[in-house]
């Protein structure tokens, strides 16, 4: 296992100890509160689990415009992607030192966590548009990672935080949502050596797959972390609790015993292509994994980045040494009619897009909403299963 990112160990911000954590929900009781955006939520949740590793808390303005011009924080850490905690009123907490910050994303609003204010600052429109700009590379309102940035108010609250409890994805993913602490645990549990990562929002079509095993076997790895995001998506996508099932059966039925690890994390897509992927690799660094596989339009949406720009930012944009882990670069995987197997497309530079099995996520959706399996060649039978009784029973109940 390699070291976490930025410091020898991990810094998870849950209060693991009993009697502070009920000191810390008495106090927060007591204590002016905060409702978080969704973002801000998921930002805690991350914090807690020591995905976040070496951050305390939230970032302050100048934390945030550094690590959008050259992804640095204020103090030199390498991040690529701000960690803000943003609103639009602050009325409530005026002039105060310490609050509780309430969860949006479950019933009756309970405490996820105490800051400490070091700071209350308003971003200029100017700034937060740059940001937009620098971190999605683009300031256009339909990109959906945009849009929710810039609707969560421009005023900045700083400071470091103490995480009571994962929102939601503790209950309603208890078999699936791990923190690092608990995926490095579970590693070193299995003898594993080197581990190498895979990130999904979607379910694991053959392509996906058969992508791990060419990475396994090509890294010479002891076992592979699937690892998957469970929070918020854009309209479309499918929910994690189908992913999950969808996952696991194909896991169960096409993958040797006791090489992956079926786990996921609570964090809302940015959707931010090439700076979203530097962070991926961040998580699984803090995860304990050696490799981190990259593929096509990784972390993207809509047609706002190229298809490999989220390797090439690797190269290009990442200091040497900043990160420890290693990136599988894969290019684009279908099935190959004429070699009758799925392969990397710049492997068979003789093959013609007639020779492939490749079909769009618009054409797939319409097929399993209508009962229809896609070809064993796109996806095994039994996760086409899964996602067909999805699709019909979610138009049924519309």
């Amino acid at each position: 296992m390699i070291k976490p990112h930025g410091s020898e160990t991990l810094t998870p911000l849950f209060v693991y100890d009993q009697e502070k954590h009920h000191a810390l929900q008495a106090e927060a009781e007591t204590l002016p509160s905060l409702l978080l955006s969704s973002a801000a939520a998921a930002n805690a949740v991350m914090l807690g689990g020591g995905y976040f590793t070496p951050l305390t808390g939230y970032m302050t303005v100048a934390d945030a415009v550094g690590v959008a011009d050259n992804m640095h924080t204020a103090d030199g850490t390498f991040w690529p992607t701000p960690v803000l905690n943003l609103t639009k009123d602050v009325s409530g907490i005026k002039d105060a030192k310490r609050i509780a910050l309430r969860d949006p994303n479950v019933e009756g609003n309970p405490v996820l966590a105490i800051q400490d204010i070091e700071s209350i600052e308003e971003f200029t429109d100017e700034q937060m548009q740059t940001i937009a700009e620098k971190v999605y590379a683009t300031t256009d309102s339909d990109h959906i990672g945009v849009s929710t940035f810039l609707s969560q108010g421009n005023i900045a609250i700083s400071g470091p935080i103490q995480v009571l409890n994962f929102s939601y994805f503790q209950t309603d993913f208890p078999d699936t949502f791990r923190t690092c602490v608990e995926i490095r645990n579970e590693i070193q549990e299995h003898g594993w050596q080197k581990v190498v990562a895979f990130q999904t929002r979607n379910p694991m079509h053959r392509a996906h797959e058969e992508l791990c095993h060419m990475a396994k076997k090509d890294l010479g790895t002891d076992g592979i972390l699937i690892h998957m995001l469970l929070g918020k998506l854009k309209k479309g996508d499918i929910p994690a609790h189908v992913r999950d099932g969808a996952i696991r059966k194909m896991v169960e039925v096409y993958f040797e015993p006791n090489t992956v690890m079926i786990t996921g994390y609570g964090f809302d897509m940015l959707y931010a292509g090439p700076r979203e992927a530097v962070l991926h690799a961040v998580f699984r660094q803090n995860c304990g994994c050696t490799h981190f596989i990259v593929g096509r339009d990784h972390a993207g949406v809509g047609d706002y980045y190229g298809a490999f720009d989220a390797q090439t930012i690797f190269h290009d944009q990442v200091p040497e040494g900043a990160l420890e882990i290693q990136v599988y670069e894969a290019d684009h995987t279908a099935y190959s009619k004429k070699l009758n197997k799925v392969v990397m497309m710049r492997d068979v530079p003789d093959h013609t897009k007639e020779d492939f099995v490749l079909l769009s996520g618009t054409k797939v959706r319409e097929m399993l909403s209508e009962g229809k399996a896609p070809p064993p060649e796109f996806s095994r039978p039994e996760v086409a299963q899964i996602l067909m009784d999805y699709y019909q029973n979610e138009v049924a109940g519309k």
